[in-house]
């Protein structure tokens, strides 16, 4: 009894750590594949957009969040999960939480890019607990009409986002914070 006993404790000891260890490779292919779809949806953003094509090669380090999901109904959220690159190459993973309130209703699916100028602003995404949009450095987002105007001479901002791939129905008005913490690799 106590043999049988001490081989099933066994198993199930190798079954946990097989778990385990499959966890780990997902969470290793997931994070591969979100870093595809980043580098994915910023070359696509290159090609659309000359002025995100100009702050990509002058930027200290650029935040892509493919695939953002938001929902609400007078309370709303979002969150989504992003690659941080630095002179091209990967340098971490990300992840955006936002709050609303408001008169909103919908779903909507959408990607966002934010422009790091320069070391500061980068700096700050890394010191600070969790970057939150509307503190620290300044956030310009860029709508086609502004895009069409940014040139070399009149990048003057900390940081720059771009919203893209826009998909679903999301309507309203309301109040919304939006915090960016590193995700520990």
């Amino acid at each position: 009894m106590r043999r049988l006993l001490q081989s099933r404790t066994v198993a199930a000891s190798m079954a946990a750590l097989a778990l385990a260890m499959c966890a780990v490779a997902a969470v290793g292919d997931d994070r591969r594949e979100l870093q595809r779809e980043a580098n994915a949806s910023l070359q696509k953003l290159y090609a659309t957009s000359s002025s995100a094509k100009l702050l990509g090669s002058k930027a200290a380090g650029i935040l892509v969040f493919p695939r953002i999901v938001k929902a609400g109904f007078m309370f709303g959220g979002q969150i989504g999960d992003g690659v941080l690159l630095k002179n091209g190459a990967f340098a971490g993973h990300y992840n955006s939480v936002a709050g609303s309130y408001g008169l909103q209703a919908g779903v909507q699916k959408f990607g966002y890019a934010l422009f790091f100028m320069n070391r500061e602003a980068l700096a700050y995404l890394d010191k600070s607990n969790g970057f939150e949009i509307g503190v620290g450095p300044s956030i310009v987002v860029v709508d086609e009409g502004m895009g069409k105007s940014i040139t070399s001479t009149t990048i003057s901002q900390d940081v720059y986002a771009f919203i893209f791939d826009q998909k679903g129905l999301m309507g309203g008005l309301g109040v919304q914070g939006s915090k960016i913490t590193r995700i520990a690799d």
